[in-house]
């Protein structure tokens, strides 16, 4: 039996994006007879909003994509990650980090050329200072270098069968808990997938540079490494994708418009999506 489940951030109302995901979400567990999980991805404390976990809710009701269970939220869960955090700092493999996103930014237009979205390594190498650590913002960051070499470049196997293994430029020193949450995406993520049991990780394609670091993290903690379906985005017409801060149509204003939910998400499990958008091709 597979187990999925859909992770939205309630930082705005769903989209037509979200409703594809959490259908073909739904209709792989369905399939095998299995779990359909709902997650609420609310530790970013500057963004969620109470009423956009209420309108995530409604929004799959109105699809008919009901869920099992309660829904997991992250916000209440967050001594899981630190323990995570505590057995990666254990064994070395974590350091603090004390850049500003301006001194990253400072660092990478430096004179030797463009050093792509990668953190520097600025503080890699710090000797540690619980003092400074007592008094100053930090994240902290996976040591990449140190991980590879205790775990090896990842690999994965997507839905379809093809298998994938990690690039080393592909694993950075990605931050795992930050200076404003207990945890990042990436360490979340993959302690909440291994205590649901998911089974098929289901998320667009554009979440598919997360995949290696997350794999690497699942090996480093000894979890257990779920399949992944990276599913084409849809789009604008125009190719344009769906995103809250561009104000794309939600699908609140598509209930109000008169659109059946229930016939819309059936109709997107198989492809086909509205007038006005289009499904990329993978």
């Amino acid at each position: 039996m597979t187990t999925t489940r859909f992770a939205p951030s309630p930082t705005g109302r769903l989209h037509l994006g979200h409703a594809y995901s959490a259908a073909v979400g739904k209709d792989r567990a369905r399939q095998s007879g299995g779990r359909f999980l709902l997650r609420i991805e609310d530790l970013d404390p500057t963004r969620s909003r109470p009423e956009f976990v209420a309108g995530i809710e409604d929004d799959l009701r109105w699809l008919g994509l009901d869920w099992d269970g309660a829904p997991l939220v992250q916000s209440q869960r967050t001594e899981l990650y630190a323990a995570a955090l505590e057995r990666l700092q254990d064994r070395g493999l974590v350091y603090p980090c004390f850049c500003t996103r301006a001194d990253i930014a400072a660092s990478l237009t430096a004179p030797h050329g463009d050093a792509g979205p990668s953190y520097p390594g600025t503080c890699c190498g710090l000797a540690d200072d619980p003092a400074r650590r007592g008094t100053t913002p930090h994240s902290w960051r996976l040591d990449g270098s140190k991980a590879l070499a205790i775990a090896g470049l990842p690999s994965w196997i997507e839905e379809d069968g093809r298998s994938f293994t990690a690039k080393t430029d592909e694993i950075g020193d990605a931050i795992l808990a930050r200076k404003d949450a207990p945890a990042s995406y990436h360490l979340s993520c993959v302690v909440d997938d291994a205590d649901s049991g998911v089974t098929l990780v289901v998320r667009g394609a554009d979440l598919r540079p997360a995949t290696p670091i997350q794999r690497l993290l699942q090996e480093l903690l000894g979890l257990p490494a779920p399949i992944y379906l990276h599913h084409p985005l849809i789009t604008h017409a125009d190719g344009h994708r769906l995103a809250k801060r561009d104000l794309a149509p939600t699908l609140a204003a598509m209930r109000e418009a008169g659109v059946d939910g229930r016939t819309l998400a059936r109709d997107l499990v198989t492809g086909f999506v509205p007038s006005g958008f289009r499904l990329q091709q993978a």
